[in-house]
């Protein structure tokens, strides 16, 4: 296995999110290690993409958005679910990709909450991180690309844009 470094993520993030599609998303939170394979990505891009939490600009809120790749920006949602993204691309061009899913674990606040993940890991790296990190066993997957989901308060043409990717059954 390769622990994924900050070059990786030093990408756009319609690069870098189908590519993490097959990677083991590893915890180790209380002690306990628990290992799981990405099966669902989400990009959010930039000021213009009117579902990113950049859109209205630089708030404390999104001050991490605009920052290194490879860090990652845990966020409430709904006021009781923490969805876990990861900061990719240049600094000050805000765009991150949200691990949606995972084999076992349908949807974002179902494998935040297995894995373990809270607002506490908001702002750390996942590069050389003892608690979580991204491993590549080197396998090769197909998947699709499909609409973003629970976007309904975005422009129309930031709904249809096939920005979500989906690990298909099989390699």
């Amino acid at each position: 296995m390769t622990v994924l470094g900050e070059d990786f993520f030093h990408r756009d993030a319609l690069d870098v999110a189908p590519q993490l599609l097959g990677k083991m998303l590893v915890t180790n939170i209380g002690g306990e290690e628990k290992r799981v394979r990405i099966t669902e990505t989400e990009v959010y891009r930039g000021v213009e993409d009117t579902a990113c939490h950049a859109h209205k600009g630089r708030t404390r809120r999104t001050e991490l958005l605009f920052g290194e790749s490879g860090i990652i920006y845990v966020y409430l949602c709904y006021g009781m679910h923490w969805l876990m993204n990861i900061i990719t691309g240049e600094k000050d061009q805000p765009q991150g990709v949200l691990i949606r899913a995972a084999q076992g674990y349908e949807g974002p606040a179902r494998l935040t909450k297995y894995l373990g993940v809270t607002g506490e890991l908001n702002g750390a790296s996942i590069v050389g991180n003892p608690i979580v990190r991204i491993e590549d066993d080197g396998g090769q997957y197909r998947y699709i690309c499909k609409k973003r989901v629970g976007i309904g308060y975005a422009d129309k043409a930031d709904r249809d844009r096939l920005w979500r990717f989906c690990l298909c059954d099989g390699k």
